[in-house]
């Protein structure tokens, strides 16, 4: 009989698969980390992706938790990525969304299914306020990687990938990984929640810098909109709905 894998992603617009514009059956690192679980096993997999962009955690835990274990029939596997905007805020406090989190494992155990746990893909190199950003993504991955060791969980830790903060991962807006770093922490989950093989080392790729022109564009075209949505409270994710929120079969 073959092994059942009912998968479902929570989180954000990484989770969503924002950025990746590459050819695949189900794009982002979900739905390739689901390819992919079907590919290298016998399992009869599902997937749903609850993740919607803008979302906050409590957004994720409070809406996108309880829709994930009120699937019909109810999953086996959850992974959770979401904080990567609450450290974008003003006041981020590592205890209280950890101490969230936890709460959600506990839920999602008494439930009988399996939770992964993933940090958010560091965007710092090459951001203003980079600097702020990587310390508090240090901070919040180390929670996270703290609480999976104690609670025995999978766990990636995509914000401190040695490779992963490298441009040629990153689609233009320099905050959503492309297809290739999409594909780099599909690989990396795999290894992680289906013990397949260790993500290789990629290649180094050369990326030059970018000139006065192209760096006044890429302000215009995506710092100035974020701030703007950051002073009018609004949210990229405003009016958004799930892109897979009923089980999809994968081949």
């Amino acid at each position: 009989m073959h092994e059942t894998i009912r998968y479902v992603a929570i989180g954000d617009s990484f989770s969503e698969g924002i950025g990746d514009a590459g050819p695949a059956p189900l794009p982002g690192w979900t739905g390739r980390l689901a390819s992919a679980m079907a590919a290298a096993s016998d399992a009869d997999v599902s997937y749903a992706n609850l993740a919607v962009r803008g979302r906050l955690l409590a957004g994720v835990l409070d809406g996108q938790l309880d829709a994930a274990l009120d699937l019909d029939p109810a999953p086996t596997l959850i992974t959770f990525c979401a904080g990567g905007n609450d450290l974008l805020r003003p006041r981020f406090d590592v205890d209280a969304l950890i101490g969230r989190v936890e709460s959600a494992v506990d839920r999602v155990e008494a439930r009988g299914a399996r939770m992964a746990l993933l940090s958010p893909a560091d965007p710092s190199a090459r951001l203003p306020l980079g600097s702020l950003i990587n310390r508090r993504g240090d901070a919040w991955a180390g929670a996270l990687g703290e609480l999976a060791r104690r609670r025995g969980l999978p766990f990636v830790d995509v914000s401190r990938d040695p490779h992963l903060r490298r441009a040629e991962f990153w689609s233009e807006d320099r905050l959503h990984m492309n297809a290739t770093g999409h594909q780099r922490v599909a690989d990396l989950a795999l290894h992680a929640v289906l013990d397949g093989p260790a993500a290789a080392d990629p290649a180094s790729v050369h990326a030059g810098r970018t000139g006065f022109r192209a760096e006044a564009r890429y302000y215009r075209e995506y710092v100035l909109p974020w701030v703007g949505r950051r002073v009018t409270r609004r949210s990229s994710g405003d009016g958004r709905s799930a892109t897979y929120p009923t089980w999809t079969p994968v081949a």
